[in-house]
């Protein structure tokens, strides 16, 4: 079957009597996070070698039968079992659909990289009655914030409004990195701390998105090859252009309040302390350079212009982070000419 956004954490908590799982898309952090679960849901541990089997994909291409034998096999020690399959593709639907068909209440756990609508093995655990596939993209949005939240608040930190904008804005690419920089941020704050938006800033590395954060002051202050670069750097370490669309909206967001607000009459740091959230002060004099050039009017119409990128990325078919890239050197572009 296959699992829509509302029903997977339900499915993810408890999968019944389901004897297969695919775990396939772009986020490989995601995709081992959740797999990880279902071994542990299933087996009670990730390394007990009576109840889990992890089989190399090479292996399994090899002897047609090893994953049925393994799906048929019985605990020694009693409980479920687990099979964990890394690696799966389309080669292994044949002996995969053959295991799925075995008696038993063993659960097989295929971990896959992005497939096509047209994969075979997408197909095999979509219309299986026993089986489920579920995409793994990147955390965008609300989603992105509600990890952020909860895993702050697993670890016992509380974060600040601002700290949680800038966190959402610079974080998400995969899932396993969101953690890692988040687990150094608790860290960092110390149990029951609070995070602020320098915390956050001094905290996450570079890797993480700030060469996202680059971009986006490059392009309002209307240094093109500044943010060019930068976006470049953003993509090479896994920014999701909806996510980049979705950032640059609100950038322009909120230099299209601090234009409103006549932030740009201030002095650059009262000006970025101002902000909301506030700008770290490596940005300080690109951000003011932007309140002043651009107007009310002018980044109101870049924001309008985000928004028909975002559906583009989601709709047209063409290469979206070209769309991507495009709308965010426009808006470099057009302040580098003054049309701001």
């Amino acid at each position: 079957m296959k699992l829509d956004a509302r029903r997977i954490p339900a499915f993810l908590a408890d999968p019944g009597a389901a004897r297969g799982v695919l775990l396939y898309g772009p986020d490989t952090g995601l995709v081992r996070e959740r797999a990880e679960g279902l071994v542990r849901l299933a087996a009670g541990s990730l390394d007990d070698p009576f109840r889990i089997s992890e089989p190399r994909r090479e292996q399994a291409a090899s002897d047609p039968g090893l994953l049925a034998g393994e799906m048929a096999a019985l605990s020694l020690m009693g409980g479920r079992r687990a099979v964990r399959l890394r690696d799966a593709t389309d080669t292994l639907t044949p002996a995969i659909e053959a295991a799925l068909a075995v008696a038993g209440d063993t659960l097989l756990v295929a971990e896959a990289g992005e497939l096509p609508a047209r994969s075979k093995l997408r197909a095999l655990f979509e219309r299986a009655t026993n089986a489920a596939a579920i995409a793994c993209y990147a955390d965008t949005g609300a989603a992105l914030r509600q990890v952020i939240t909860a895993t702050l608040t697993e670890a016992g930190v509380t974060a600040d409004g601002d700290a949680i904008t800038w966190l959402t804005d610079n974080l998400g690419a995969d899932r396993a990195l969101t953690r890692a920089e988040l687990n150094k941020l608790a860290l960092h704050a110390g149990a029951g701390g609070r995070v602020t938006v320098a915390d956050a800033m001094a905290s996450v590395g570079d890797h993480a998105g700030l060469g996202l954060d680059d971009a986006l002051y490059a392009a309002t202050a209307g240094d093109v090859a500044g943010a060019d670069r930068a976006l470049g750097l953003a993509f090479d370490e896994g920014a999701n252009p909806v996510q980049v669309v979705r950032a640059a909206l609100r950038h322009m967001q909120r230099l299209h309040l601090g234009v409103a607000e006549g932030l740009g009459a201030l002095a650059p740091k009262e000006a970025a302390m101002r902000s909301r959230p506030p700008v770290f002060f490596r940005h300080e004099s690109a951000w003011h350079r932007a309140l002043q050039g651009w107007t009310e009017a002018r980044a109101a119409t870049a924001c309008e212009r985000l928004l028909t990128a975002e559906l583009g990325c989601k709709t047209t078919g063409a290469p979206d982070q070209l769309i991507a890239s495009r709308a965010v050197l426009d808006i470099a572009r057009a302040a580098r000419r003054g049309e701001r």
